[in-house]
């Protein structure tokens, strides 16, 4: 649901105008109108909010720049290193100084590669072979490099004293780290309270620049939006100030905030909603009707009980993983979700990739007989569940219609309705030829084509009536196919836990203690690969079901501004 709001409008002399504002924010409920066109280019504002980028930049990093940076530097330089020990390795330990005083000697050293099959003893010093290319080395040979190979440069030190570097290099960057750590546990308690604080000043900054001046500056305009639960608190407040107001009901015209509202339970999904957009003023709040469908879309798409076992079991663990995809989401959503995966996971015995309806216990036995539904049930069952989605989308876009615009508005949206329940029935119930089925047509098609546009040409009105039913058809079939993808998801998701069972059982070794940990490793490692993978496909496309098939159907809108009160 939406919370209603009231339009308020403030008139303060100049000289309360600070102590009205400080009394406002205490308060906490005013969402300000933004109306102010100088915002952008206040330099006070964007000197705040520059202020408030690099402290919240130095929060994420844990340090300032500089100390991150010397990190980063050093970091480089071991992978720089480690690089040129891979390099040198092949070459051997050796002494830098001694091939100097070699060199000093009239000696000079030079180091090719070439492929084995090519080489020839008279070329140089075999050093290494490995694989098929050999490693050598020729002494004042000042000639071009024999054909076939690749003169190598080598760096001064040998890989041994290039790792003594790198030993080194950790060491500085263990201390860096402790530096690191040692400033956040100083700094970043002030940090945070040092951001809240110009935080405070930009909404505050903010606030002065959406108001308007009157009678040059003496008087001060403010315009804002308050929730009706919330009105009480502020009239009190308001009747201690020397202050005029005016609350009214919002013009569909006003940019009105909008609050969602709720219960515990569909509370849980709104940042789903915010994922998408919030809606628009006026217009249904479509999570309360969404949220059912998307939990059945979760748990049809994982499809596995130990998948979803496993998720309400190390709870806090999946939620940091679903937090990754939006921060806003709860630990019990994440339990929901699991519910549902265990649930579904019912209608094909599976779990962890293993049927436990081939079982031979009464248990499962029974369980199978009750609830256990195979590939093609599964498609149908989704293409179902698309239909009855679809259709009630359908059912609140003419709700919705009839709320905002009048009922005339949502009657060619009731003859669709009308007319897709009777081809259904007519179908399962093979009656097409009967009286009701095509009395049913007619009052349908009537609906859909004279009252497509109210108000325009009857000719007009059948004109486009004709092209929305050719875009209806054309458009509901792609939708409902849409829902395959949910009988799809968990058949693949099966299919990829079997072939790790299949993988662990088969290519493990003989040997007792060793075959046991072989198993393990493959189970544990292919089933958290293959449940990672299915988390983000189980709720990218119940999203992608949601926010295009069912908000497309329900002729959801949104472009809604979030509610932002001005506050401490």
């Amino acid at each position: 649901m939406i919370t209603k709001m009231k339009k308020y409008t403030f008139l303060v002399f100049h000289q309360e105008y600070e102590a009205f504002l400080t009394q406002l924010r205490e308060v906490g409920v005013i969402h300000v109108t933004e109306k102010a066109s100088g915002i952008a280019d206040d330099e006070k504002l964007q000197h705040l909010i520059t202020e408030a980028e690099k402290i919240r930049k130095t929060l994420t990093q844990g340090a300032p720049e500089q100390f991150i940076n010397e990190k980063n530097a050093l970091e480089q330089r071991i992978t720089l290193i480690s690089q040129e020990v891979n390099k040198m390795a092949i070459w051997g330990d050796f002494s830098a100084e001694r091939i100097a005083q070699l060199k000093e000697a009239g000696y000079t050293l030079r180091y090719f590669t070439c492929p084995k099959k090519l080489f020839q003893e008279e070329w140089g010093i075999v050093v290494a072979e490995q694989g098929a290319t050999v490693y050598f080395v020729q002494v004042n040979n000042t000639d071009e490099a024999p054909e076939g190979c690749q003169e190598q440069y080598l760096n001064e030190k040998s890989a041994a004293n290039l790792q003594k570097d790198i030993e080194g290099l950790n060491g500085l960057l263990v201390a860096q780290n402790a530096r690191i750590e040692l400033w956040a546990k100083e700094n970043i308690p002030a940090l945070e309270k040092q951001l809240l604080e110009v935080n405070q000043l930009i909404d505050w900054q903010r606030v002065k620049l959406n108001t308007t001046n009157l009678v040059d500056g003496s008087l001060k305009l403010l315009e804002g939006y308050c929730p009706v639960d919330q009105e009480l608190m502020l009239n009190k407040m308001l009747t201690t100030q020397n202050v005029y107001f005016q609350a009214e009901d919002p013009t569909p015209e006003d940019d009105i905030p909008i609050k969602l509202s709720n219960n515990k339970f569909f509370r849980l999904f709104e940042p789903l909603t915010k994922l998408y957009m919030l809606p628009k003023y006026g217009e249904l709040d479509l999570t309360m009707f969404f949220a059912p469908f998307f939990m059945v879309f979760f748990g049809l798409c994982l499809g596995d009980m130990g998948y979803g076992a496993l998720i309400m079991l190390a709870l806090p663990i999946f939620t940091k993983l679903f937090q990754l995809i939006n921060p806003e989401f709860k630990s019990s959503l994440v339990f929901l979700f699991g519910l549902s995966t265990v649930i579904c996971g019912t209608l094909t015995g599976t779990a962890f990739g293993f049927s436990l309806y081939d079982i031979d216990l009464p248990f499962f036995q029974k369980m199978k007989d009750l609830l256990y539904q195979d590939n093609q049930s599964m498609f149908y069952l989704s293409l179902i569940i698309g239909c009855v989605q679809i259709l009630f989308g359908m059912m609140l876009k003419a709700v919705n219609l009839a709320i905002q615009l009048g009922f005339k508005y949502a009657i060619s949206t009731i003859g669709w309705i009308i007319l897709l329940i009777a081809v259904a029935v007519a179908v399962l119930t093979n009656s097409l030829n009967s009286i009701w089925f095509i009395v049913s047509m007619i009052i349908a098609g009537c609906m859909v084509l004279l009252y497509n546009s109210p108000g325009k040409n009857i000719f007009l009105n059948i004109g486009l009536g004709l092209w929305d039913a050719y875009n209806m058809v054309t458009g509901l079939l792609g939708d409902v196919l849409s829902y395959v993808r949910l009988f799809a998801l968990g058949l693949s998701g099966g299919i990829l836990a079997s072939v790790f069972n299949s993988l662990a059982t088969g290519m493990s070794p003989d040997i007792p203690v060793v075959g046991f940990i072989v198993t393990a490793l493959i189970f544990v490692i292919g089933h958290g690969l293959n449940l990672f993978m299915n988390i983000l496909g189980s709720m990218v496309h119940p999203m992608r079901l949601t926010f295009v098939e069912f908000f497309k159907n329900s002729g959801y809108e949104g472009g809604g501004s979030p509610y932002k009160p001005f506050k401490k």
